[in-house]
């Protein structure tokens, strides 16, 4: 969907009603660009391309910043790995360095390079976090207690080691210690 941003559901453009509406999207492995911008719920320009797929979507006149990318004034300065030829870029432009410019026109900041001094700091941004579950499952606390009395009618997992006279001997954890390791495992690291 998002390949062809003008195709972003009515529901999400209709909330932006009397406001812009700034789509973009970028993938670094394969240099892929998406941008659209909707004022008042109409879209005004939508793009979308890739060196291998060139160009995805391209919806209404070009945007100031863009210009000099069609223009060609700049090219894509494309490195080949060692020992392979250079292919010529199917675009007049690198799609990830048009993208970082419509970042920075449209959104006031950028992802990589240098920012500008009157680029806003993104790191310094705070967001609301949200914690979204199904309704329809049990909740958190009562998630975990079914799981651990599933763990306690278990049979205790057995560890078997062989013994260097290579016979085999086997020992068990006791059910709270099976938990313990199971919430050591779930813990993310530095915590």
């Amino acid at each position: 969907m998002i390949d062809v941003p003008s195709q972003l559901p009515e529901h999400l453009v209709a909330a932006s009603i009397g406001r812009r509406l700034v789509l973009h999207a970028m993938h670094s492995v394969v240099a892929w660009l998406a941008f659209a911008v909707w004022e008042d719920e109409h879209l005004v320009r939508s793009l979308s391309l890739s060196p291998d797929s060139g160009i995805i979507e391209n919806i209404g006149e070009p945007l100031p910043f863009e210009r000099p990318y069609w223009a060609g004034d700049r090219p894509a300065g494309i490195v080949p790995w060692p020992g392979e030829e250079e292919e010529p870029c199917a675009l007049p432009f690198h799609p990830l360095e048009l993208g970082e410019d419509a970042l920075r026109v449209l959104c006031g900041f950028i992802q990589e390079g240098r920012p500008l001094p009157d680029d806003v700091d993104a790191d310094a941004v705070e967001l609301y976090g949200f914690n979204v579950r199904d309704p329809h499952r049990p909740d958190p606390a009562e998630h975990e207690a079914e799981l651990r009395r599933a763990a306690e009618a278990l049979e205790p997992p057995r560890f078997y080691t062989l013994s260097p006279d290579g016979s085999l001997s086997f020992s068990e954890l006791a059910t709270d210690q099976v938990m313990a390791g199971e919430a050591q495992r779930a813990r993310p690291p530095g915590c």
